[in-house]
């Protein structure tokens, strides 16, 4: 019989943001005090897990995401780009201006690709075969990969099958979420989803953040 094996997509905690710029690949933008609670009441909520393997995105939003429950767990975080946030011409740029903004216009003819970023395609594939080194890595247990809103949300579109060209502010990913891939060997049987930090979600969060 197959081995069931457990892959958690962990979107880092809420980040200090005051002037809600779209940071992107930025460095320097870290959790705030409410996202530190978030990778906290995650740790706490994936304590009695059957996690073997821990991986991170470089930036340092999902490092300090992942650090609790490296503590928690054990576990030594493993970086790998791969996990890394989408990249995006707009970084850098204040979100609520961008449609105000003539000079932005030209990154905007074509909403399947996407013409502003890393194309979908790219993403999903990186992100692919980020999640099939963690199912072995962790076969017949559990990982937790913590990444960003972006390509956690455009793996699960592609697993499920779905169009990956969407509405970002449709997405279901919320900040310190957990999108759970479970296999049977190498074959994916279904994909979870649900918010152990819900609590301290205040408002609507930056697309893409």
């Amino acid at each position: 019989m197959a081995q069931t094996t457990v892959v958690h997509l962990l979107r880092h905690g809420e980040v200090h943001n005051p002037q809600g710029v779209l940071y992107g690949r930025l460095p320097g933008y870290h959790l705030s005090e409410r996202g530190r609670q978030m990778a906290e009441t995650v740790a706490k909520a994936v304590a009695g897990r059957d996690i073997v393997a821990l991986y991170s995105s470089p930036l340092e939003r999902a490092q300090e995401t992942a650090a609790p429950l490296a503590a928690t767990l054990g576990l030594d975080v493993e970086l790998d780009e791969r996990l890394l946030e989408a990249a995006n011409f707009l970084e850098g740029k204040v979100v609520a201006a961008f449609l105000r903004t003539p000079g932005n216009y030209r990154y905007f003819w074509n909403l399947r690709r996407p013409s502003w970023g890393e194309p979908y395609i790219e993403v999903v594939a990186r992100m692919r075969q980020m999640i099939i080194t963690a199912r072995k890595a962790a076969e017949g247990h559990e990982a937790v990969l913590v990444s960003h809103q972006l390509p956690i949300w455009i793996s699960r579109l592609a697993a499920e099958g779905r169009r990956l060209w969407h509405d970002p502010r449709r997405r279901q990913c919320e900040l310190a979420s957990l999108t759970s891939f479970t296999f049977e060997g190498d074959r994916l049987i279904s994909v979870g989803y649900s918010e152990p930090a819900r609590s301290l979600v205040k408002g609507p969060t930056i697309p893409g953040a």
